[in-house]
């Protein structure tokens, strides 16, 4: 028997958390200080992003000495390819995406009472992109990996972020791989590079934490139940489920995968007669953008997508901590879904910078983005208030008028269903004309300040995941919004729902409803 949805973002404020108390979550969040991008040890440990950028970028290489490691335990343990992991012959199947969860505090376990409301019946967990911040780090999985996800009683696969490359990618091997070391990398990337710049790279490149005894202790006895147990073995790989192929990219640091990867997804994707759904650190489609991912050798991660012959139906990526999705209809009359999905547990990326969406097969009316682009103006507002302003309001604009002047701004319909036109204030609009400016991103040379201004630990925190239920013939995905309302953590809202039905043809149709079946 279908039931009414929980009221959403788009319905009401109270559907997008801006009156509510906070939830029960906040019992279990860790006594100690939200993760802080300020403090020195913290901007030093995450310095390989930089140094990637700047000087030179070995994750292709350390990635190749990983796979050697795991193609020599697969070897040793007579398992068959590192990369699949087979779920075949168990019939339809339910998974949880959770994008960019691994802070510890407040942000994450936010999503946690919500994630058990709604994890129900589901296979595995993916983990798509930063499973730990700042750095990966192997010592801290317990507190951002094990202990939070520690009542799920089946499976957590992920695929690693930048983040966890900071360090070489020892802690998520270790942990999610359950690899030890990887053999000896043979660094091509620095062929052709005058001295001084090995140098300078061999000075700044953050080497990982030396591991601490404990953990294999740690490793052992969390997640220790059979069904529990997880097959991965490496950091990209294919799931075989019976309806649908679930493909998990590795896109390093700078968003890129190396030649083998590359040639890898080529031969995965072939199958033109499986439904297939990628998820991969780094979205192809973000703040109304268009990112191919580039293949070492040549070539791009969205041309093996868009292939006909490959059979994707949509491409979901993580690494942008918010919600948005773009229903790209290709030449051939096709429509894939390319989603953003990385509000699992991390400070929040606004949505109010996305300009209008004018993109080949997709535009502004079937764009849709979680926080709405005038909740993340208004919870920004309040933000710049508060550090501008020292809390006078001058700064501040509510959530009604904060939609009403991006709608005039980009010509979009601003209203909530429960709300009535609103008229915006002078004060406002001037407000609105001075935030707009002001960086949000967290992102470029003020990413260690921002990224803690605007780390919102209380409600409304906007944060969110999905549930995919699939069958032979039909794929629902479900955007699941975690706003920290006490009353919404049993009965989160459905902020997003698109539903997938394969036709007698085997084409896949795709369409999109709030109804919640």
């Amino acid at each position: 028997m279908a039931t009414r949805p929980a009221p959403n973002s788009r319905e009401s404020l109270h559907g997008a958390g801006w009156i509510c108390p906070a939830g029960r979550f906040s019992a279990f969040v860790p006594q100690k200080r939200p993760l802080s991008w300020l403090q020195p040890r913290m901007l030093w440990e995450a310095r390989n992003d930089t140094v990637a950028r700047r000087i030179g970028d070995p994750v292709n290489d350390i990635r190749r000495a990983w796979m050697r490691a795991a193609w020599a335990a697969a070897e040793r343990d007579g398992a068959a390819d590192p990369r699949l992991i087979d779920r075949s012959g168990e019939g339809d199947v339910s998974f949880m995406v959770v994008g960019d969860p691994g802070e510890g505090d407040a942000s994450q376990w936010a999503t946690i009472p919500p994630l058990e409301a709604t994890w129900g019946g589901t296979d595995f967990i993916a983990i798509m992109s930063d499973v730990i911040y700042p750095a990966g780090n192997v010592n801290e999985y317990q507190g951002k990996f094990y202990r939070p996800y520690r009542d799920y009683p089946a499976p957590i696969y992920g695929i690693p972020g930048n983040h966890d490359w900071y360090d070489e990618l020892h802690g998520f091997m270790y942990h999610l791989c359950r690899l030890d070391e990887m053999l000896p990398p043979d660094f091509t990337y620095t062929r052709g590079q005058p001295a001084w710049k090995r140098s300078m790279h061999r000075l700044f490149w953050r080497r990982p934490d030396r591991r601490e005894p404990a953990q294999a202790s740690v490793r052992a006895s969390w997640r220790s139940l059979a069904s529990q147990r997880s097959a991965q073995r490496a950091p990209y790989w294919a799931i075989e489920t019976e309806p649908v192929l679930i493909v998990g990219i590795d896109t390093g640091i700078l968003g890129g995968i190396d030649r083998e990867q590359g040639e890898w997804l080529r031969e995965v994707s072939r199958d033109p007669s499986r439904a297939k759904i990628l998820l991969t650190g780094k979205p192809l489609y973000v703040d109304g953008e268009y990112h191919p991912g580039s293949i070492e050798g040549g070539g791009t991660v969205d041309e093996v997508v868009r292939d006909p012959d490959a059979g994707y139906i949509a491409a979901i990526g993580g690494d942008i901590h918010n919600y948005q999705r773009y229903p790209v209809k290709l030449e051939d009359g096709r429509t894939l879904q390319y989603l953003v999905a990385g509000g699992g547990g991390a400070f929040m990326h606004p949505t109010h910078g996305i300009p209008r969406v004018r993109l080949p097969g997709v535009d502004e009316d079937d764009f849709v983005c979680y926080p709405r682009r005038g909740d993340s103006l208004a919870l920004f507002s309040h933000l710049w208030d508060r550090k501008l302003a020292f809390g006078r309001g001058y700064l501040e604009i509510s959530p009604d008028e904060a939609a009403t002047y991006l709608g005039k701004r980009l010509g979009i319909e601003p209203s909530r269903r429960d709300r009535g036109e609103v008229l915006l204030s002078e004060r406002a609009r001037r407000a609105a004309e001075r935030i707009l400016p002001l960086p949000g991103r967290a992102s470029g040379p003020l990413h260690p300040l921002l990224a803690l201004w605007f780390d919102i630990n209380k409600p409304p925190m906007f944060k969110s995941f999905l549930r995919i239920d699939a069958s032979t013939n039909r794929v629902r995905i479900r955007c699941f919004g975690a706003t920290g309302c006490r009353d919404q953590e049993d009965d989160p809202p459905v902020e997003d729902v698109l539903v997938a039905e394969r036709d007698t043809g085997g084409s896949w149709m795709w369409s999109a409803s709030r109804e919640q079946t």
